[in-house]
């Protein structure tokens, strides 16, 4: 496995683009992460498995800089996500990654392709290429043709189509999938797995997945378990009567 936590004294090795070490989160005091490392190389998938409540969106988001973790580092591309300022971490974050999660969040107001286009909007990009890039994915997804539509005329598997669509319109650097197969039928399920899977070795996408679903995990090259917050197979030797700070103090050694 190529997730792990990392000794402290570790560095990110030159071929991972995304690395993180150590990290500690809590939730209003309740533990979300406890130790927990990762690290990935331009256009792998890593896969974060895990039971509901283990911790697997808390650690996409500290990967994304979208929460900042207690303790820990996390490095982008020899960037020190974690010593970012909320500015900066948000320009990083338009400009190097992408998100989707379970639900689309389109906006309504807009047509299918504005949604698709709009983080490329955002960021300067011209109209013209914004909306060639959008529909050349929403091609490439069969929804081309809603294209002209608002959200409403779309129906939950072809929402989450476009929601995709607009993830890779801007071909990040890393794409950090939260379930985003999730609440699909089967079919429609392993369209969009396809679609993300093929994206990101056609264009070295970095993909960090979050599922609990094994069929979905297997899609990606690696994978780290999480359970109670923690690896899998560290988690496995904390007894039950283990505290939070002894557990953190072993994960961390």
């Amino acid at each position: 496995m190529y997730a792990m936590v990392a000794p402290p004294d570790s560095a990110p090795p030159d071929d991972d683009v995304l690395w993180a070490r150590s990290l500690h989160y809590s939730h209003s005091g309740s533990p979300g992460l406890i130790g927990v490392g990762a690290a990935v190389r331009q256009g792998e998938i890593l896969a974060v498995t895990g039971p509901r409540g283990s911790g697997k969106t808390t650690l996409l988001r500290c990967l994304a800089g979208r929460l900042v973790p207690d303790q820990g580092e996390v490095r982008f591309d020899g960037i020190a996500v974690h010593t970012l300022g909320a500015l900066a971490r948000e320009r990083l974050f338009r400009a190097r990654f992408a998100w989707i999660g379970p639900e689309p969040q389109l906006l309504p107001e807009l047509k299918v392709w504005e949604n698709a286009a709009l983080p490329l909007l955002l960021t300067g990009a011209p109209h013209r290429a914004a909306r060639a890039a959008a529909h050349e994915w929403l091609e490439r997804l069969d929804i081309g043709g809603f294209a002209g539509k608002r959200p409403g005329a779309l129906n939950r598997a072809e929402s989450q189509r476009v929601a995709l669509a607009r993830a890779l319109a801007g071909e990040p650097a890393v794409l950090f999938a939260d379930e985003p197969t999730a609440p699909l039928h089967r079919a429609e399920r392993a369209l969009l797995l396809r679609t993300l899977t093929t994206a990101a070795r056609s264009h070295a996408i970095t993909v960090v997945l979050a599922t609990h679903d094994e069929e979905t995990a297997a899609a990606a090259d690696r994978d780290l378990a999480l359970l109670d917050g923690r690896p899998a197979d560290a988690a496995a030797v904390v007894s039950p009567g283990t505290t939070e700070d002894q557990a953190a103090c072993s994960l961390s050694a």
